[in-house]
């Protein structure tokens, strides 16, 4: 087993307004008026010609000016260094790489099909004797969930050797919701008798029939069972993976199904007293 280091994972990110203000240079040219081109016995002559030499200066001006350029943002590269994030083409090969044949075989996904529900991958921490080395390898964190049996994955993948270095399993530990995971509980209350408040209200604002999770905005949270406060079919929430919805009519209002909860473990529905 890796012994990573551990660190507070609470960041906040400050963001800094920058306002850009534009200058624009003026360029001033004063011609000699009827009482100077008198004074030099020139009426015509002196005004034409120094007149004529500050046009020419302020054309000069704007040719030397070159067009603006916008530079294309820098490629991101196939491989990472140090503490950069993972790269697409790191996040695909580690993904491969964690759902191997066995993984495949093994576990199964939120709708019911072979294959981990994947969670989350991100650049893993380093060994603690690896701190303060430059050219220590960088390893990826591949996080699912194994429907199967409600298993809670984490694969360390080394990016340099293309190997599973660790792999670790929890149970009754629930992450946050996958988009996947989101929408295949808006799916199961859809099509269940429980989802009929929410068809209703679906209708009543848009005046069509609700069929597909398409159809709306959602957001969700883990839910966990409490003593007392839930029926018997939703003891095993937190054990199992089970999910409050709140929808939201697109360009429209909230519907509330608080009270409904979708355990994705038992694909049921039930309603909280």
């Amino acid at each position: 087993m890796r012994r990573k280091v551990h660190r507070h994972l609470g960041k906040v990110v400050a963001g800094a307004a920058i306002a850009v203000a534009g200058t624009a240079a003026m360029l001033a040219v004063t011609l000699p008026g009827s009482a100077g081109a008198s004074g030099n016995g020139n009426g015509n002559g002196s005004g034409t010609a120094s007149g004529s030499a500050a046009r020419a200066g302020a054309a000069g001006d704007a040719a030397a000016v070159p067009p603006g350029v916008v530079e294309e943002p820098p490629a991101v590269g196939k491989k990472g260094v140090g503490s950069d994030p993972l790269t697409d083409d790191e996040t695909a090969r580690v993904v491969k790489i964690a759902a191997g044949p066995q993984a495949l075989a093994r576990t199964e996904n939120v709708e019911g099909d072979k294959g981990p529900e994947r969670l989350s991958v991100a650049l893993a921490e380093p060994d603690e004797d690896e701190l303060d080395v430059t050219s220590a390898p960088r390893r990826a964190d591949v996080t699912y969930y194994d429907y199967k049996n409600d298993t809670l994955v984490t694969k360390t993948v080394n990016l340099d050797t293309g190997k599973v270095e660790d792999t670790g399993t929890q149970h009754g530990v629930q992450p946050p919701l996958s988009h996947d995971e989101t929408v295949e509980a808006a799916r199961l209350l859809i099509a269940d008798p429980l989802g009929a408040g929410l068809r209703a209200d679906y209708k009543d604002a848009t005046g069509k029939k609700l069929a597909s999770p398409d159809q709306l905005r959602l957001d969700s949270m883990v839910y966990r069972a409490s003593s007392g406060a839930q029926p018997a079919a939703l003891d095993k929430c937190g054990e199992h993976r089970c999910v409050r919805l709140f929808p939201k009519v697109k360009n429209g209002p909230w519907i509330d199904s608080r009270d409904l909860i979708i355990d994705l473990s038992a694909r049921k529905v039930a309603k909280l007293h």
